[in-house]
């Protein structure tokens, strides 16, 4: 048996996930594996698990000792009961956290002593056990403190890792892991000296120093300091054009070379793209145990593809992200992610070609080495995945033809496609379309974002406000985290707000986050007729309606509704309620009623466009 802490808690029985039920449960475990070996004791236990500890804390505790004993019995530990408390009996790496830092502690061992390769796989092992924050999801004092303790080992041995790297000889092939490291951690010196130097051995001397100028403003405004005497040291050796800022060091023994085109990474280069996972993440237990299964049960030495198509806002990117981080250890050559951009107001979709570079550049592939051409860059794409068991995350797509190029030939790689789009078109694929979360789940989420505590006081009051967001994930978490920032806020003012549709759509709006603008992006892809048809049909005072109902609204033939239909229905902008029935989501809803006012029956010169222009059509 081993648990996992390193991500969300998880204890699995020769690889087989054990479930163990109850968040005091889950808890109480988290304390006794921080605690390993040693005695824990009841008082330390009941002011961890309890603010205000109720007169039954104590028989609570052995009460969830007595389930924690069974959940244990199918493995070598033991949790044993003592005068003032309990010690769990369990080998040290038995626990992933504990195999991260001896990995790490060997790793300096090794580079003490010169041994950069081993040096570097070791480390590379160690931040390779890490599927999330530590102890996701998981909230008490000891253990919030423990995972803030982990987290900064991790940042250190990552910091250490891009460094060893560099010192073997790695440059262009850096670049890209440090830029994302730094955008998600631009307050790291030493990740932004390293992406500096690597720059600069790359040729690319501007651009170095455009990292530091940008370091330095983000230093001055979020905190008003100066950057530290190392960076500025390396910039003034930039500037004077240094010799040894810019030469890469001879190889040293072993040396961890760089992937050529056509050739896989070395095992202590294996790219690593995919985003963090969340953690507050709720639900979908059963979305996900579909999802593993068809893992589970793929071809030995063929690729698999699974598409998850939904409304916006519904989670697929949340669930494919979730999903790659835990079959992680299935897939250790490489873990791509690529965002596509196919639903997005701002920008055009990201075109396959440029797609397409960014990964090969993510693999290690130099850019002097990236083909012109499409078919050429899909081409050496296939090449460099034949053979490699690799996870690919392809999010937001807008269309099949997107996609295609992007595919792998041979190999055992996992593609996760996620679109807003029902991609019917994409031949062998596993199709999972995803809908809004079971009320117990979006209320939860409301909980994990808001405030257990808060929420717990309003019950009826949260599950209104989780029913008025139609219990949309992001519209949830939009809603909690304005509940969360407003501390004067009971649940029922947020319930006052989400009520009424005008103001609901305020508040569904946060600085970076627009519920109905992401929403809205959906009908871009929709033509002039296919839009005033919805805008038509939102406008109803019925929940659900047919086709003939619709053609006596909208002046359309029964024919030209059912092309109106299978648009929308394609594009997961309205729901199929059995055989004959179709209905709108509340939001979007909400969202079609806000267009433009469609133009008339007769054919107005007005065009419904949202986003980019479509292309109008006679009605």
């Amino acid at each position: 048996m081993e648990f996992l802490v390193l991500g969300a808690l998880e204890t699995r029985q020769g690889g087989v996930l054990v479930d163990v039920r109850g968040m005091r449960q889950q808890r109480l475990l988290a304390l006794l594996l921080l605690n390993a070996g040693r005695v824990v004791p009841m008082d330390f236990l009941v002011d961890e698990l309890w603010e205000d500890p109720p007169p039954s804390a104590r028989p609570q505790v052995h009460n969830a000792i007595r389930d924690l004993r069974r959940v244990l019995a199918a493995g070598e530990h033991r949790l044993v009961t003592v005068d003032v408390g309990y010690r769990l009996v369990a080998p040290e790496d038995a626990v992933d956290s504990h195999r991260f830092t001896r990995q790490v502690r060997e790793a300096r061992a090794a580079e003490r002593d010169g041994r950069f390769p081993e040096a570097i796989r070791l480390l590379q092992s160690a931040v390779d056990l890490w599927r999330g924050e530590a102890f996701a999801g998981i909230h008490c004092p000891a253990v919030t403190s423990a995972a803030v303790k982990l987290h900064e080992q991790r940042l250190t041995a990552i910091e250490d890792l891009m460094a060893l790297r560099l010192k073997v000889g790695e440059t262009s092939s850096l670049v890209g892991e440090l830029t994302a490291l730094l955008a998600e951690y631009p307050l790291r010196d030493s990740l932004r000296r390293s992406l500096m130097t690597a720059l600069c051995r790359s040729g690319r001397q501007a651009h170095a120093l455009a990292v530091y100028d940008e370091g330095r403003r983000f230093l001055a405004d979020e905190l008003g300091l100066e950057p530290s005497p190392q960076l500025r040291a390396l910039q003034a050796e930039i500037l004077a054009d240094a010799p040894g800022v810019h030469d890469t060091p001879e190889p040293v023994a072993e040396p961890a070379a760089r992937p050529s085109a056509g050739t896989a990474p070395a095992p202590g280069q294996r790219p690593n793209c995919l985003p963090h996972d969340l953690a507050d993440f709720v639900g979908r237990t059963g979305e996900l145990a579909l999802l593993q299964e068809a893992v589970a049960r793929r071809a030995a030495g063929a690729p698999l593809m699974l598409a998850i198509d939904g409304m916006g806002g519904v989670g697929k990117t949340t669930l494919a992200v979730r999903l790659a981080h835990r079959v992680t250890a299935d897939f250790p050559d490489g873990q791509f992610f690529a965002a596509l951009d196919g639903f997005d107001e701002t920008r055009p979709p990201v075109p396959p070609a440029q797609a397409l570079a960014a990964l090969l550049h993510a693999d290690g592939v130099p850019p002097d080495r990236i083909p012109a051409s499409l078919e050429e860059r899909s081409a050496l794409w296939r090449s460099r995945l034949a053979g490699r068991r690799c996870l690919l995350v392809l999010d937001d797509a807008s269309t099949s033809a997107q996609v295609r190029p992007l595919l792998p030939g041979a190999g055992e790689t996992l593609v996760l496609v996620t679109s807003r789009r029902k991609l019917s078109a994409l031949d062998g694929s596993v199709a999972l379309p995803l809908d809004v979360l079971p009320p117990g789940d979006a209320v939860e989420l409301l909980a994990r974002v808001a405030g257990e505590r808060r929420v717990a006081r309003e019950p009826v009051r949260a599950a209104e406000a989780a029913a008025l967001c139609g219990y949309l994930p992001l519209a949830v978490r939009i809603a909690a985290t304005r509940l969360r920032d407003r501390p004067a806020w009971s649940v029922a003012d947020l319930v006052e707000r989400l009520a009424d549709p005008a103001r609901r759509a305020r508040c569904l709006r946060t600085s970076d986050r627009d519920l109905m603008a992401l929403l809205r992006a959906s009908y871009q892809y929709l033509d002039r007729v296919q839009q005033r048809f919805s805008c038509l049909m939102s406008r109803q005072p019925v929940d659900a309606f047919d086709v003939d109902r619709a053609a006596a609204v909208t002046g359309l033939s029964a024919d030209e509704v059912e092309c109106c239909l299978d648009a929308l229905f394609e594009n997961n902008l309205i729901r199929q309620e059995g055989s004959a029935l179709f209905s709108f989501h509340s939001l979007v809803r909400d969202c079609s009623r806000l267009l433009p006012d469609p133009p008339d029956a007769a054919g107005s010169a007005t065009v419904l466009t949202v986003g980019r222009p479509v292309v109008a059509a006679a009605l």
